[in-house]
């Protein structure tokens, strides 16, 4: 007999209480969620936006310093290229010279074969590899006549002066080389910094992007805070100089001595060079900052100061490592405009200064050159202050 009995809805016991199947789903579903919701902090290891900005800052401060070993690559395999090219026009020259001096001895042999005279063998002289060593063996010298003596000195000059030459040529070429080397090396460096830089800012939301030039407007307001607390700090150290000078004067006039004290600043002159370097500073603000230029239409940080301060008569080095070395250090507080600010502790950056806690620089990639506080990047990055002239 058939049965009559109702089938089970399909479902399982939770707690002893049977579940219809919809209800199984829907803990399935809650079970999986849950599991994605745990793991989801696991998967998400995007970085933060301030992880992004400081990777971002990081990439174009190692750009910088890849682009000063290839400014300083640059300029040394400029020197060894002119240095090579000085020794081949040596070299030419000397053989030349060598040359005249085998046909002078080339004619003592001609003759010596037209008389069928036994004089010394010029000819077998002039094959030999080394003649020095042929005069050792045959006393060549005490046989010859003395216009045959004179030539032979000249061309065994020439010859030991020409294969000097050709050894020195040699090894710049080498040398030439090895810096060609270390230029494309530095080159690539820079581009892959740069191109990391901007693979990051690519990946950035239209909202991060915002939120990023938020902070970096925050930035700027509290170096200009920073550069005003500055201008007071000088203009106050300013005028304390100027009333003790005054003091001195009157001193002076009391004690009747007749004379006053200047006071007048006694490095006028920079005061006067400084003006020239800041005013072509100023008519290159706007240009765009490449790395690796020197102008007229472009410049990299360290090419804009050493183009400044060839504007006012000074040449400088090429690099901000070397520009560093290049004057008198003196304290922050004491800074004058025209003199050189360097950032970091690597030197990888520099800024010619205006007063008031203010620079002018070409800063990085992507942008152009301004004028801006000296604590663009916080008051830590600021290395030292150099007087150039």
């Amino acid at each position: 007999m058939a049965s009559h009995r109702k089938s089970r809805p399909t479902g399982t016991r939770v707690a002893g209480i049977r579940t219809p199947a919809l209800a199984t789903a829907a803990l399935t579903s809650v079970a999986l969620l849950s599991q994605s919701a745990n793991a989801a902090p696991a998967a998400d290891d995007k970085p933060s936006l301030e992880e992004v900005e400081k990777k971002v800052d990081d990439l174009y401060r190692q750009a910088e310093s890849a682009t000063d070993k290839y400014n300083a690559a640059k300029e040394k395999t400029a020197k060894q290229r002119k240095r090579v090219d000085t020794l081949l026009d040596d070299v030419a020259e000397r053989t030349q010279k060598l040359n005249e001096a085998r046909e002078e001895l080339g004619s003592f042999a001609s003759a010596q074969y037209r008389t069928g005279a036994a004089a010394p063998d010029t000819a077998t002289f002039l094959l030999a590899d080394t003649p020095q060593d042929y005069f050792d063996q045959t006393q060549l010298m005490d046989r010859m006549t003395g216009r045959q003596k004179v030539a032979v000195d000249d061309y065994v000059t020439q010859q030991s002066e020409t294969m000097k030459k050709r050894q020195e040529a040699t090894e710049s070429l080498e040398t030439l080389s090895d810096s060609q080397d270390g230029l494309k090396t530095a080159k690539a460096t820079v581009q892959r910094k740069l191109a990391d830089a901007r693979e990051l800012i690519s990946k950035l939301t239209a909202e991060e992007k915002a939120r990023l030039a938020a902070i970096e407007k925050e930035k700027r307001a509290e170096a200009a805070r920073k550069a005003d607390e500055l201008a007071r700090q000088q203009a106050a150290q300013q005028k304390a100089q100027e009333e003790a000078a005054q003091q001195q004067d009157s001193g002076s006039s009391s004690s009747g001595s007749g004379s006053s004290t200047s006071t007048a600043p006694a490095d006028s002159s920079y005061a006067t060079k400084a003006d020239k370097a800041l005013a072509f500073a100023r008519a290159q603000i706007g240009k765009p900052y490449v790395w690796g230029a020197v102008g007229p239409g472009s410049y990299d940080c360290s090419g804009l100061t050493q183009a400044a301060w060839k504007a006012a008569g000074v040449t400088l080095p090429r690099t901000t490592y070397d520009q560093v070395n290049a004057g008198t250090t003196v304290p922050l507080s004491q800074a004058r405009p025209g003199d050189l600010v360097f950032f970091y502790d690597d030197v990888t950056h520099v800024g010619i200064y205006i007063g008031n806690g203010m620079m002018i620089h070409a800063p990085k990639p992507g942008t152009y050159v301004r004028e801006e506080s000296i604590y663009y990047d916080g008051e830590s990055a600021i290395h030292s202050v150099v007087r150039p002239a």
